[in-house]
């Protein structure tokens, strides 16, 4: 196999690192298991409560009927609730129960628990490279963001779907 560019390497080391992490929090957990998805939808819907579902299939770029067969799943689970759009009554405006809110905190403490564990046992200089590494993964993750954005609006333009992640 090829040398491995740094670029390539950091993208698979990202995906490694993701994969392992929700390894280790998945254990423990009480409740259903939540696929990606799912836990993508809750979390928009914690940080913009009222958000309506056409919103939700735009920002987390999913069709829209990927979206409704999520809803009806976390509301079967009681994560989430669904309420008529006082503006709109065709239209529903969606917040989180307090147990996905407890949910969704509980994983995020731990999450920043199991990597502040594993950056602690880091050397000093691989903390201080970590540590400066992080504005060019913001910057790295800005990009990202834009150019799917750009790639939902060509899609929008030519009139072909946008790729579901």
């Amino acid at each position: 196999m090829a040398e491995m560019g740094p670029s390539a390497e950091l993208g698979m080391l990202l995906v490694g690192i993701n994969r392992l992490a929700r390894r280790i929090l998945r254990g423990g957990l009480t409740g259903p298991p939540l696929r990606g998805a799912q836990v993508e939808l809750l979390r928009l819907v914690r940080a913009s409560p009222g958000t309506r579902v056409s919103a939700a299939a735009r920002e987390l770029r999913l069709a829209g009927n990927s979206v409704s067969t999520l809803v009806h799943q976390l509301t079967a689970l009681g994560l989430l609730e669904r309420a008529a759009d006082p503006r709109d009554g065709r239209a529903v405006l969606l917040s989180v129960t307090p147990e996905a809110n407890r949910r969704l905190t509980v994983w995020e403490d731990r999450r920043a628990a199991l990597f502040a564990r594993q950056f602690a046992r880091l050397g000093p200089a691989d903390r201080t490279a970590l540590a400066a590494a992080l504005p060019a993964l913001r910057a790295l993750a800005a990009h990202l963001h834009e150019e799917a954005a750009a790639a939902d609006s060509s899609a929008r333009t030519t009139g072909e779907e946008a790729p579901a992640r």
